[in-house]
This record gives structure tokens, sequence and C-alpha cells, in this order.
């Protein structure tokens, strides 16, 4: 098997790609259905199907050449773009929709090759009393003749005959554009229809395969010399050339025929041309042109399918991607597209037929528009498209192809997407191949925050501490010896702040504390994962633990504005490590940082479940930030139980008045906590850790506020609650408003 997507004598140039599109753009659905939509729902409404398809399809076109213009485009087209952009899963998917829509589209084109014989049927039956009542005696030989040239000949057989159907075809539009047609309407009413017409979108359906021949000039790919050049060339010019002819042949038709000839006689061109006989001919051709750039390009796309092993079997994908030694022409895709073909032949509804191609193609369409579009928007720095298109034009493209899908007939789309969403699911369940889907969201992800934080950081004109949040960081060197920090810190940013968590590593920046930094990272990621935790996580190598809190209190976050608390750790049954915390809290003060610390103990967080708070007669600029973390830690699915309890020491003859304060501070600002858990608790001098411990000895977690001047450079503020759970520590810098 050749492993390779490209013919080594590949020799096509703009040209075959232009007249690829455009003769199935100018195809059957012209000549046959065309004069029948124009009846249906009036000038106007024709104009309205073509702008609309146009909606979808020049936006493709755009983002063919763009796409295109960016990497080297081998066999396979439009599958190879998307496949190459979106990654292999959702490629594949598409791709074989895609290709199952273009071998559909050959036995459509077939089965309009049939109705142009139907001048020289009518002449048999009435010349000879010969009938052909069944189109299938003309459709099926023909497709037999088709396939034996495509198999012997392949696609160079079929390029030159596509010059000689395209010649026809031109010719007999010229024909029917010079026709003086004799019967004209008395009166021309550009709004005018047949009664009991269709729906606008069943017109639609029927009529868009007219517009899907940009698709058909992309499967050349492989073929051409330079398809960076002859793909946006060929298929923009051969986009706007038919649109152009499609708006004067509705013209045409309205001035041409009354709405009930246009409907009663499918072949109504042939009474309307200079020389009715040239129609004919030109659908035979127009059908026959159409099914061989069908037929030339749905193989590719399959053979395409193969060479990336998209199919489960190796054998299957092997047998899929075989190509001739000499030219690599795909002659197995060949087979099963004549295959397809067949059976399509032989059900013989042209208008069904039409309704899944237009179904599939759409869905195509608009996977090729929301890569463009992503592509825009994750700004790759490998994205270097030579054609430029806009991103709103991309995103107008994939908007209304899925609009018009469920439009066109919503049980078939929802079919469609159900169907290549399960052939996503065999794809990736076979092939963990994630690439390129994931690197375009990362992209799309990050140009996005990165826009968010500087909006951010410009809008934050006032001062924060107005509409307090926590923009938290944690540095800890004792992460994978305790998760206490790491939990709140992922309490503190699940839902109403953002919080960063550091792992501290001691030394000076080399290849050897390099490479440990990134080993711990991975293992912290790992490690996070799964915890419903919306921090983000990083190492930082310092020589000291002073010098390391000083570059963390420097970095501006995550969000865009600076961090305004920081969050240590020691273990209870370790509190040297305060040592390291307390020497360093002026900097953090200085800063303009609320500084919070953890003393963890043996019981952890119990149950996530009674939270209580100490609230000192001293601590007014610590009581409502600790209020506002407790409800802040609640707003986490690990405390869904949870409740707050106040405590609020104060000598007895406050304790009335301040109770009244503390039940307006806790209404005013909306808080969720009951007025039966809020208590005044009155202490005797130097019995105030005793009367915390008698009673907080049972909570998930206990909240104490302290002051600059409580430690006086000493541990003792913090010991002597040994029979506590966990214990957060909360120093503010100032007063938080609450309300």
């Amino acid at each position: 098997m050749s492993k390779s997507l490209v013919n080594n004598q590949a020799k096509f140039g703009t040209m075959p790609v232009f007249l690829t599109a455009l003769s199935t753009i100018l195809g059957a659905i012209l000549f046959l259905r065309f004069g029948w939509a124009v009846g249906q729902i009036g000038f106007f409404g024709v104009i309205g199907i073509i702008l609309l398809g146009h909606i979808v399809t020049i936006p493709t076109a755009f983002a063919v050449a763009e796409i295109a213009t960016n990497q080297r485009v081998q066999g396979g087209g439009a599958y190879y773009i998307i496949s190459r952009s979106f990654g292999l899963n959702v490629g594949g998917a598409i791709g074989i929709a895609l290709f199952l829509s273009q071998a559909i589209s050959v036995a459509f084109y077939v089965i309009a090759f049939g109705e142009a014989f139907e001048p020289v049927i009518n002449y048999l039956n009435q010349e000879y009393n010969f009938e052909i009542a069944d189109r299938r005696w003309i459709s099926i030989p023909t497709m037999a003749v088709l396939s034996i040239v495509i198999l012997i000949k392949g696609a160079n057989m079929g390029m030159k005959a596509l010059y000689v159907v395209v010649a026809i075809l031109l010719a007999s539009l010229l024909f029917f554009f010079m026709g003086n047609s004799p019967i004209k309407p008395e009166s021309i009413n550009f709004q005018s229809s047949i009664a009991n017409n269709e729906s606008f979108f069943f017109v639609f359906t029927i009529i868009f395969p007219a517009f899907t021949g940009l698709a058909a000039g992309l499967g050349l790919s492989g073929d051409l010399k330079d398809p960076k050049k002859s793909i946006p060339q060929g298929t923009l010019w051969a986009t706007v050339a038919g649109m152009l002819v499609y708006i004067a042949a509705a013209y045409k038709f309205s001035v041409s025929a009354s709405p009930e000839d246009l409907v009663a006689d499918q072949l109504i061109m042939q009474r309307i041309a200079l020389w009715g006989p040239i129609i004919p001919i030109g659908l035979a051709a127009a059908s026959l042109s159409s099914a061989l750039g069908s037929i030339m390009v749905a193989p590719r796309t399959l053979q395409a399918i193969g060479h990336d092993d998209i199919f489960p079997q190796k054998k299957i994908n092997l047998w899929a991607a075989k190509g001739k030694k000499s030219d690599n022409e795909p002659i197995n895709g060949s087979l099963i597209t004549i295959l397809i073909a067949f059976v399509f032949i032989i059900i013989g509804d042209i208008n069904f037929v039409a309704q899944i191609i237009s179904m599939f193609f759409m869905v195509t369409y608009g996977a090729i528009c929301m890569v463009s579009l992503l592509e825009h928007f994750a700004a790759d720095p490998a994205y270097r498209p030579t054609f430029r298109s806009k991103w709103y034009i991309s995103a107008i493209g994939a908007l209304f192809s899925l609009w018009i899908m469920f439009k066109m007939n919503a049980p078939y789309a929802a079919l469609s997407i159900v169907i290549m969403s399960m052939v996503y699911w065999v794809i990736t369940f076979y092939r963990n191949e994630k690439r390129g889907l994931n690197k375009l969201f990362r992209g799309v992800v990050f140009q996005m925050s990165r826009q968010l934080q500087i909006f951010a950081q410009r809008a934050d004109k006032e001062d924060r501490e107005v509409s307090w949040r926590p923009f938290g960081v944690c540095i800890s060197h004792d992460t994978f010896k305790r998760r206490s920090a790491f939990d709140v810190m992922r309490w503190i940013s699940f839902k109403y702040g953002f919080g960063t968590y550091i792992h501290f590593i001691k030394g000076y920046l080399n290849e050897e504390t390099n490479q440990e930094s990134k080993d711990a990272l991975k293992r912290l990621i790992h490690l996070s994962h799964g915890s419903k935790n919306r921090v983000y996580l990083d190492t930082i190598i310092s020589p000291s633990y002073t010098s390391a809190i000083a570059q963390v209190v420097q970095l501006s976050g995550i969000s865009g504005k600076g961090n305004n608390l920081i969050l240590f750790e020691f273990s209870r049954t370790e509190p040297e490590t305060l040592k390291e915390i307390l020497p360093n809290y002026k900097m953090m003060e200085s800063a303009g940082f609320d500084v919070c610390i953890l003393d963890t103990s043996y019981k952890s967080f119990g149950y996530k479940r009674e939270m209580h708070i100490w609230i000192r007669p001293d601590d007014f600029e610590n009581a409502n930030l600790m209020i506002l973390l407790g409800y802040i830690i609640l707003g986490h699915p690990d405390w869904k139980k949870g409740f707050i309890k106040i405590f609020a020491l104060y000598p007895k003859e406050h304790v009335e008045d301040k109770r009244q304060q503390l039940l307006d501070l806790v209404k005013d600002g909306r808080l969720p906590i009951s007025r039966a858990n809020i208590e005044m608790v009155p202490y005797e001098k130097g019995k105030r850790k005793a009367t915390i411990s008698s009673y907080s000895e049972d909570a998930d977690l206990t909240l104490i506020g302290f002051r600059n001047e409580m430690l006086k450079g000493s541990f003792e503020f913090f010991e002597g609650f040994n029979d506590l759970g966990n214990i957060l520590f909360v120093g503010a810098n100032k007063a938080k408003d609450i309300e």
C-alpha cells in the first residue's frame, strides 16, 4: 500500500478545481428542479434560497481557502483539512459522513442523467409504441459504464471527459438564456407561485445540493500541483460564478413561464431555450460531469480515512487506503463508492436522495466553518495562512449551517448528529487521538482568559475592597505531606474567588531543580484531579522561604489582578514551621495582604459540617473577613450540609449590645446564618483558649482572628488548642464591608 496521499504524478492546476466545482454547482438541480422551485415559492423566494445557501457556502469557501493555505494539503480534500485542524477523532466522524454524502451524490446525478432521456423516451413511445416506464433501465447501465471508466482509467480519464461535458453544459446554458419563450405569462409577477405550494425550507432542501460543488473541487487536493493556490482560487471563483448563474436563471424562469408551467414540466428549460434539444443534452452533460466529479472525489476521501487508520480494524484501513502503484488511484475506495451509488440508484427517488445529501453536506460545511472560527480565536502562531478570512464570516457560516439543518428537517438533523456522535465515540474508543481538538480549544480558552485578564485589570478603577472577594495564594513545602491547605484553597476559589497553590522547592534554579519542579507540578496536577477544584497550580524554586514569599506576593495572580490573601499552614505536631512564617508577617502586611494561617491536626476537617467563628472585642478588623470566608467556604459542595456558628467573646456587661450588632451585621450582609447560631459567650480574662476549646471541641473547622501585636515573635497565640480540629487563624489587613 502506498503510504502517501499525494499522487506523485500530480499535474492538475486551478482549472480542474474550478471546473469540477462549477460543473457540480451548475448540475442536475439547475435543469430538473430549479424551475420547479421558482414555481413553488416565486422569484423572490428562490433568491432567498440562493442567498441563504450562499450564507453557508461562501463562508465555507473562505474557510477552505484559509485553512488550505496554512498547510500542505494532501489527498482527501475536506476530510484532510478538518482532520488536521480538528483532530482525527472529529475529522474521522465528519469524514465518514462526507464520504457517504459524496458517494450518494453519484447516485443522485446518475438518476438525474436518466431523467435527461425523457424526450427520447417520449419519442420512442409515440413513434414505436416502445415504453420505458422506469428510468432505472437507463440509470443502472449508465452507472455500470461510469464504474468501468473510473476503475480502468481513473481520475485522468474523468478529467478529460470533464472538459467535454463542461463545454456542452455551458453551451446549453447559453441557448437557454438566449431563448425567447413561447409560453411567457401575460403579466410578470415576481411574487407569484402555485396554490398549495411546498414550504420554503422543503424547497431549500431539494435545491441545496446545487450549492455543494466546492467540496467536489476540494477532493482533488492530492492530484494538484499546488493545492495552496488552486484550491482557494478554484473554489472561490466557482462559488461566485455559480451564484450569479443561479440568480440569472431565476429571473429567466420568472419571465419565461407561469408558476403552473414551471412546476408541471421538469424539463421546462427546453421549451424556453433557443434550441430545445440542447437542454436534455446539457442535463445529461451536467449530470454526467457532476457524477464524474463525485465519483473521483469520494474514493479519495475514503482512501484518506483509511490512511489515517480511522476504522477500528487494521485490515479495513489497509484495504481502504490501497492505491495503484503507478498513480495511487484509490481502487478499493472506488469499489465502495460504486456499491453505495448502486444501492441509491435502485431506490430511484431523486427528492429523497437530495434530502440525504443536503443534510450530510450541511454538517460538513458547518464543521469547516467552525474549524476556521476556532483557529481565529486560538491565535496559534503556527496558523499562518496566506489567505485570511474574518472570524465573523466563519461564525455566520457555522451558525447558519446548524440552524438550517433543523429548519430543513429536524428529525433528519437530529439523526445525523446522533449518528456522527456515535461514529465519533467508536473512533475515540479505538483510537485515543485528541491532539487537534484539544489544541484548538486550549488556544481559544487561553486567548479568552488573556483578554478577560486584561479587561479585569483595566476595569479595576475603584478600590476592590468595596466588594471584597478572595484572590488567594498559598505557598507550602509540605504539599505532599498534608492536603489541608490545598483543600482550603479549593473551597475559597470554587465559587466566589480565585486561588493559586504554589509548591515551594528550596534551592537555586538549575537543571536538577527545574526538573524537580516539573515532576512536582505533574504530580500535583494528578493528585488534584477529580477533587472539584478550580485552583491554579504552580511551583517556585527559591533559596529560602522568605525569598519565595517575597516573589509570591508580587505575582499578579490568574485573575488579572494582584492577590489579596495569602495562606500558610503548619502541623500542630510540628509547630517549628511557624518560625518560617511569622518573621515574614511584616512583609505581607506592607504588601496589603490578608493573612491566613492553617493549623492542621489529626482530626483534620472531620465531617465538613460544623464551622465555628470566634469573635473577640478587639476583632473589629477580622470579624467581617472571618464571616465572609466562612460563607465562601460553605459554597463548596464538600460543605453542602454545613452550617456556621458564631461565638462572640465579650465581657458580661456588653453581651446584649454586641449581640444585636452581630445580628444586624448578618442581616445586612444577607448571610445564611441563623439567629439561633449566634451565641454570646462571656469569658474571664486569661480563660479565652479554654473557653474556645470547650465550645468548639467537636467543630470541623474553627476560625479565630489575630492581630499583628499578638504575635510578638512568639508562638504563644497559636498554642493551647490541642483538642480542636483544624483551625484557620485569620488576620485582616483592613476591615471588610459585607453589606
